[in-house]
């Protein structure tokens, strides 16, 4: 019976990878030796390598372009971060130094964003993806937005009674995606 943790490792993910080396009895992490942070810190532990961050979103942007040219998509690709991936401002600004845009899923998600716009991180000029079910104030604050002037913001609805909520409390015109549930 395997009962160490390497065999849990080596039996769960390709290892070593790009990302985790084994540096004689120390796990690595970008070179980061984790046993000396587990040492200083203590354990469980967690922590956030924020150049991974850039890289991933740069990885996802270079997938969709070559994957466009190779179908000869003529759409327009936009990489929207989802705030419930995490909201904490350090990874927010890494985030936002590549030009991307934002998916919300909660009312909560509404006042990060508002947040966001005080701070000039985002603009009208960005789009706000809002996808989740739609509770009384997640309209109330999409409205607000909206109402406000960011008609980039696209509520995706999930039912119909989400479109009659959005078009009572919304001024004008405005988009929406609509989430189909391939299963059914």
């Amino acid at each position: 019976m395997k009962t160490k943790y390497i065999d849990f490792i080596t039996q769960t993910f390709d290892f070593p990878n790009e990302e985790f080396n084994l540096e004689g009895n120390d796990l690595t992490f970008h070179d980061v030796n984790l046993m000396e942070l587990v040492q200083k810190f203590g354990a469980p532990l967690r922590f956030t390598y924020l150049p991974k961050i850039s890289d991933n979103i740069s990885k996802s942007k270079r997938w969709f372009t070559n994957a466009m040219k190779k179908l000869n998509y003529k759409g327009k690709y936009h990489y929207c971060y989802c705030t419930k991936s995490s909201h904490f401002s350090f990874i927010m600004n890494e985030v936002f130094k590549n030009n991307v845009h934002i998916e919300t899923s909660s009312a909560y998600d509404i006042n990060i964003v508002e947040n966001l716009i005080a701070q000039g991180k985002i603009n009208k000029s960005t789009y706000i993806i809002c996808n989740g079910f739609k509770r009384d104030q997640y309209i109330k604050n999409i409205a607000r937005l909206l109402n406000n002037g960011f008609n980039k913001t696209v509520p995706i609805i999930d039912n119909y009674e989400e479109l009659d909520l959005l078009q009572e409390a919304i001024d004008g015109k405005f988009k929406i995606g609509i989430r189909i549930a391939a299963e059914e």
